[in-house]
């Protein structure tokens, strides 16, 4: 084989690999001349053919590759480990109009909760500073990648000049990422199941803020892994004590027997960033900051 063959396989695959890779046949294969024959759909490979990728009886392959294609950038740059932020995508930043209100009482509202925009800015540059000690491979966050809440955890995380993943999803209505999201850990999902997976795979601590059915599903589904031993218990913190003591009574389940009495002390009221950066600290406070 000719030196610069070999060499470009080395590149391609970081060792040596006899084989030719998937890009360089790709890269013939649309160099073909146009014939009737390479026209067809059926003569397109396999891999790069993305009305059969996209076939429905291809679902668990298409599964597949949305948990590894993510799974594989976050190991690549070695992140170990990260901060989940979790919260409404209609919270506006402060001084800002509630883009999403309906009325005056959910515009009076909205508004006002943007005080939990500035909670969660404050709380993920808390945790981004601490994540510096660990070269940004511990304790990186992650939020949903969108605007509100999500932006907020984002901006915080930039704030401190750190980087900061973003999963975003394709919803009817058009979400573009948030621009604090790092461009390379920006990610895209069609399956709401493992857009929540890949949130909790890595997961140190997971911070919930005022939403809507969005956040309470990831709330539960964060809360059910835990309950079940099917997850470690780690931090699972509600920002906002009014707020969810109101959508949620735990007290109320436990009294009628649907939990456990002791399943409500999973989850942890906070009101501040700085209660809730104690919080996770103290629960690794073994490790080195």
């Amino acid at each position: 084989m000719a030196k610069g063959k070999t060499d470009s396989l080395r590149r391609e695959h970081g060792t040596w690999a006899p084989l030719e890779s998937n890009r360089a046949d790709k890269s013939r294969a649309d160099r073909v001349p146009a014939t009737p024959q390479t026209l067809s759909p059926s003569y397109r490979l396999a891999y790069a053919d993305n009305d059969f990728l996209c076939r429905e009886d291809l679902r668990p392959i298409r599964l597949q590759l949305e948990l590894l294609k993510v799974e594989t950038a976050l190991a690549e740059r070695d992140i170990r480990s990260t901060i989940v932020l979790f919260g409404g995508a209609r919270i506006p930043a402060p001084g800002q109009a509630a883009w999403a209100a309906r009325n005056e009482t959910q515009k009076r509202n909205l508004e006002a909760a943007s005080v939990y925009y500035e909670e969660a800015r404050l709380f993920a540059r808390m945790c981004s500073e601490w994540s510096a000690g660990f070269d940004h491979r511990e304790y990186v966050v992650v939020t949903g990648g969108g605007p509100g809440v999500m932006e907020a955890g984002n901006r915080g995380a930039v704030d401190a000049g750190a980087p900061t993943i973003g999963l975003n999803i394709v919803l009817p209505h058009e979400q573009a990422p948030n621009p604090f999201v790092t461009p390379d850990l920006s990610f895209n999902f069609h399956y709401f199941a493992i857009r929540k997976m890949h949130f909790l795979m890595r997961a140190k601590a997971v911070a919930v803020f005022p939403g809507g059915f969005g956040t309470l599903d990831e709330l539960f589904e964060s809360v059910t892994l835990i309950q079940t031993g099917r997850m470690a218990r780690i931090p699972l913190l509600l920002f906002g004590a009014e707020f969810w003591r109101r959508v949620i009574d735990l007290e109320a389940l436990a009294e009628f027997g649907t939990i456990a009495p002791e399943d409500v002390e999973l989850l942890q009221f906070v009101d501040t960033a700085a209660e809730a950066f104690r919080i996770v600290q103290d629960f690794y406070r073994e490790e080195p900051a």
